[in-house]
């Protein structure tokens, strides 16, 4: 999300830009939330941790979890993010210091599961999160179904990718981008998932448009790499320009108790 970045009119975008892009986007995501102070969040596709450290640093929870379906992703989640995991009880701390007895609050986890079947409690968490990664996912039932079990009952979700307009554009869209047609990004419709939110028990789902703080800043950083100048990933922009897709943040309230 390159909308808040200072300064960069006039001068080339960094990488130290696009890192500052990625953490804004979450901090958009994170910012639906009322008061997360000391409360649990869970990132459904939590790559490598990112916006797990930043919500923890950032914005006060008392412990986040992070998902992520793929074994690598989650030991370089660990190891990028080591000094925010507790040591095991009775180990010492990376300082030398001697925990006390008994096992410390855990503030960050990372575990391995897929967005329709997480390992964790019925109503264990207060917000779900998860940016860039519903695009990946097959189906959008089983995330939605598994969205609404997990939270309480005063409980948010929050997530944000690029989806399809409509169903013509998800028709059109393989045949411009090859992260569509190789299945890699699944062509979701927007109000397809906001339907599939619904259906699922998930109350007052509201859907918001980014895709002007998103495409242009991505288009330009991309337009400065050599190895993507003249390539595919340029074509989001033309995707986007042309009515086929846009960038979204999608909110939801827990499901009303049974």
């Amino acid at each position: 999300y390159w909308a808040g970045l200072p300064g960069t009119a006039d001068r080339p975008l960094t990488e130290a830009d696009r890192v500052r892009s990625e953490q804004d986007l979450y901090r958009l995501v994170l910012g639906t939330f009322d008061r997360p102070a000391g409360r649990t969040a869970l990132e459904v596709g939590c790559g490598r941790g990112l916006g797990c450290a930043l919500a923890l640093r950032e914005f006060g929870f008392g412990s986040v979890t992070g998902l992520d379906a793929h074994p690598d992703q989650i030991a370089r989640a660990r190891q990028a993010n080591a000094e925010l995991l507790g040591p095991p009880t009775g180990e010492p701390a990376p300082d030398g210091r001697t925990p006390s007895p008994g096992p410390a609050p855990v503030r960050l986890d990372f575990v391995r599961g897929t967005a329709d079947r997480v390992p964790l409690p019925d109503a264990g968490t207060d917000f779900l999160y998860s940016v860039e990664a519903a695009q990946h996912f097959r189906e959008l039932t089983g995330f939605a179904r598994e969205a609404a079990r997990l939270l309480r009952p005063d409980g948010r979700l929050a997530l944000t990718t690029f989806f399809a307009r409509d169903r013509a554009a998800a028709r059109a869209l393989p045949e411009l981008l090859p992260t569509y047609a190789d299945g890699l990004d699944v062509p979701h419709v927007i109000d397809d998932a906001a339907a599939t939110l619904t259906g699922a028990g998930l109350r007052d789902v509201r859907v918001t448009a980014i895709g002007d703080g998103v495409w242009a800043g991505y288009d330009r950083y991309m337009a400065q790499q050599p190895r993507f100048r003249d390539e595919w990933p340029r074509r989001f922009l033309t995707a986007y320009t042309s009515g086929l897709l846009d960038y979204y943040v999608i909110t939801a309230g827990a499901a009303r108790s049974r």
